[in-house]
């Protein structure tokens, strides 16, 4: 059985290490998040672990209860009123130690969570994320097989058969519409991420592009 905890912790760690060496510069940039820039992602990662579930509830109560809203608000916000080294650092205290809703979502979903975000940062400024590969087949197989209320992943994999070519990864589908890449690339543009698209081939390419 997967143990998602320790992969989240894992997932986390190489983040980390990986945010530590951004540029100021870097951080200002677009990440693959429409109108988010890096450090905005950043700032979402450290809410997920710490947001108290009142203050979301409201933020959603002044979106018209539209939770990308609500986010967007939020990750902003908090973006614009701290360095990023000191985001980091609150991330560092809040993956120890979770609290709010980062007690409530189930490790699964974070994990996928806080994976695709890493490739959001990494992708966008062309630099290498290096997945682990047991992370990255963790995330592939929650994204095609759990439903998640934010990220309709599983929805946009359905009937389609997806293989990586840098690992051993494979989800069976429609033979027709086969979709190979490199693990990162499928965790990202199942995400509903189109940066990847050019780098997948198979003839289900045409059907997940739709799907996005």
């Amino acid at each position: 059985m997967t143990d998602h905890t320790a992969l989240l912790a894992r997932q986390d760690d190489h983040f980390a290490s990986f945010a530590r060496t951004l540029t100021d510069d870097e951080w200002h940039l677009p990440s693959l998040c429409a109108g988010w820039t890096n450090r905005d992602v950043l700032a979402h990662l450290v809410l997920g672990l710490r947001l108290p579930l009142s203050r979301l509830l409201v933020a959603l109560g002044s979106h018209r209860a539209s939770f990308d809203s609500a986010n967007a608000d939020l990750s902003r916000g908090l973006a614009h009123r701290h360095t990023p080294d000191e985001l980091l650092d609150a991330f560092d205290r809040a993956r120890a130690r979770p609290r709010g809703i980062g007690r409530l979502l189930p490790a699964p979903l974070m994990l996928g969570d806080h994976t695709v975000h890493h490739l959001d940062i990494a992708l966008a400024l062309d630099r290498p994320a290096r997945t682990a590969p047991e992370v990255a087949h963790a995330v592939l197989t929650i994204e095609t097989t759990v439903p998640n209320p934010f990220v309709p992943a599983r929805a946009r994999a359905r009937g389609l058969t997806l293989r990586t070519v840098d690992t051993d990864w494979h989800h069976p589908g429609d033979v027709n519409l086969d979709v190979a890449g490199t693990a990162e690339h499928l965790i990202s543009v199942l995400a509903g991420r189109r940066h990847a698209l050019p780098w997948l081939t198979g003839g289900g390419t045409t059907t997940l592009r739709t799907r996005l």
